[in-house]
């Protein structure tokens, strides 16, 4: 075998060693020479450096370690060999690395640079940090559940991503007096947010803002000044129960309960529901309940399934000014609304026979009236007596004129076959 050239047994000694004990050099600071044994140094250590910038760095080979030389150094960058032509050799114990235009580290914790030997062995290592700045965190939304805790959300900033960990504060004070809080539950709803579960001052205002830090510097939000009394919201309506009205087979109630939870404050509440039927994903909102606790849906698919939802807005909260913030929504309740007995497909509303040209224009008109008594009396306080007589008046009338038809039917049936006989 000619001198100089290796074996086998070191070429395959050349092979980098598994990715995974690399990628823990950063993420759990293990020791950064092999062997146990300091025999090489990075410089620099650990740098820190903007997306865009250069780097230059040197792996130092001990003098006093037997054999200890730069040559068959080689580098990687977590797990991954450097192209040669990005090193050079200063000195028989020193190998250059030149990288340009560095790109956002992979991993928050640091990317993994790596000198090693010839035969594949960890000399030193050194973590890369490669980012931005963070940015002024924005949009702090707060609010209160039931005047007993606080809890903030925000946006991190306009780009968000700054490829190096982040530490975000949420600070709080009196807006007059007393000194910095921090929040100290941190990601209760989301990765942006915190909650402060107890000892919150009523009547007074506060100051929150949200401080960001990384390696590369820091950055703190514009106050937000608020008071908890206009940031309440409640739980969602508890108790939602939904029937049916009677016979009439387009329409459904639902009952439910003021939020339990504030009833010794005072304050107002104001209701939305949601429905939609079982084959669909599309809600209709309806947005006129008011502060009652009962709403009749009027307008329904006779013989379908409805899932129901209910959800309360706060507000006046003694005396407090500002709009409340609503719950959230129920869980959903299912009812269904009875099958129409009418003839014809869908269970529409019967069209005028022949011979009857005045009924045309009554219905019309009748039909008119109460679109409108629906559409404004409905969820309010009016009464819902003429609607219902009326409906059922025409699911009667219906009735009777089926089986009027049928007996008409079947005395012509019979009057036909008399004379075969």
């Amino acid at each position: 075998m000619p001198a100089g050239r290796p074996g086998p047994a070191a070429q395959s000694a050349r092979r980098p060693p598994p990715l995974l004990p690399l990628l823990l050099l950063c993420v759990l600071g293990a020791p950064r020479a092999g062997s146990g044994a300091d025999t090489a140094v990075i410089s620099p250590q650990d740098p820190t450096l903007l997306i865009g910038s250069s780097l230059q760095a040197t792996c130092s080979v001990h003098g006093d370690t037997p054999g200890a030389t730069a040559e068959g150094l080689y580098w990687t960058l977590n797990g991954r060999r450097l192209p040669p032509e990005l090193s050079r050799m200063l000195n028989a114990s020193t190998m250059a690395l030149a990288l340009a235009n560095l790109n956002g580290s992979r991993q928050q914790s640091g990317d993994n640079l790596v000198c090693h030997a010839r035969d594949g062995s960890i000399l030193a290592g050194s973590c890369l940090y490669v980012g931005l700045p963070p940015e002024k965190p924005f949009n702090i939304s707060c609010w209160s559940k039931n005047m007993k805790d606080l809890t903030c959300r925000w946006t991190p900033g306009a780009h968000g991503e700054t490829f190096l960990h982040t530490n975000y504060s949420l600070k709080y004070k009196l807006r007059w007096y007393g000194q910095d809080n921090t929040c100290e539950e941190y990601h209760t709803v989301g990765p942006h947010s915190c909650h402060i579960p107890k000892d919150l001052a009523l009547f007074t205002p506060y100051e929150i803002w949200v401080e960001a830090t990384n390696r590369l510097g820091s950055a703190r939000s514009d106050v937000l000044t608020l008071d908890i009394l206009d940031v309440v919201t409640t739980d969602p309506p508890p108790d939602v129960h939904v029937s049916r009205v009677g016979g009439l087979e387009d329409q459904l109630s639902v009952r439910w309960v003021s939020p339990p939870a504030l009833k010794d404050f005072l304050f107002q509440a104001k209701y939305q529901i949601r429905y939609r039927v079982e084959d669909s994903v599309d809600w209709k909102v309806v947005d006129d309940v008011s502060n009652q606790t009962s709403c009749r849906l009027a307008g329904l698919k006779p013989g379908t399934v409805y899932f129901v939802q209910v959800r309360c807005n706060p507000f006046g909260i003694y005396g407090s000014k500002k709009a409340g913030i609503w719950s959230e929504w129920s869980h959903p309740t299912a009812a269904s609304t009875p099958r129409s007995e009418r003839p014809g497909p869908g269970g529409g509303a019967c069209e005028p026979r022949g011979g009857e040209p005045s009924s045309g224009p009554v219905r019309r008109e009748l039909k008119q009236f109460l679109g409108w008594l629906k559409k404004h009396a409905y969820c309010s306080n009016l009464s819902f007596r003429l609607y219902d007589q009326w409906r059922a008046w025409m699911q009667k009338s219906h009735k009777t004129r089926n089986q009027d038809e049928g007996i008409l039917s079947s005395g012509r049936r019979g009057a036909a076959r008399g004379p075969a006989r």
